[in-house]
């Protein structure tokens, strides 16, 4: 006769209506806190972007930088080129190359 092997309790899962209730505040809570942050960087970014969109003579010169660059040898989009950019617009790194790439994009697509 075949031995009968014991069968275990099933096991603990943690898909009760409380850890999924939990699990749905926490993604919430998290969710939150991102657009808390991000929220403010994206503001400042359109309202920065929106400057040069209304000012298509500051775009200009921008390019004419990045050309005179460019003909140095220099990326437009450099740590170099883009910390110059930050430093002599008062802006932060990231801004300086969000600025740099919206403007190489839309008004001097040809710098590199």
């Amino acid at each position: 006769m075949p031995r009968l092997s014991r069968l275990s309790p099933p096991k603990a899962t943690n898909h009760s209506p409380r850890h999924s209730l939990q699990r749905g505040l926490t993604a919430l809570l998290c969710a939150t806190c991102l657009t808390a942050v991000a929220a403010p960087l994206v503001r400042a970014q359109s309202a920065l972007l929106e400057s040069v969109k209304q000012n298509p003579a500051l775009a200009q010169s921008l390019c004419q930088q990045f050309r005179q660059l460019n003909a140095q040898g220099i990326s437009a989009t450099s740590k170099a080129s883009i910390s110059s950019l930050a430093s002599s617009r008062s802006l932060s790194p990231m801004d300086a190359e969000v600025l740099a790439t919206y403007v190489i994009g839309l008004h001097c697509s040809t710098v590199f």
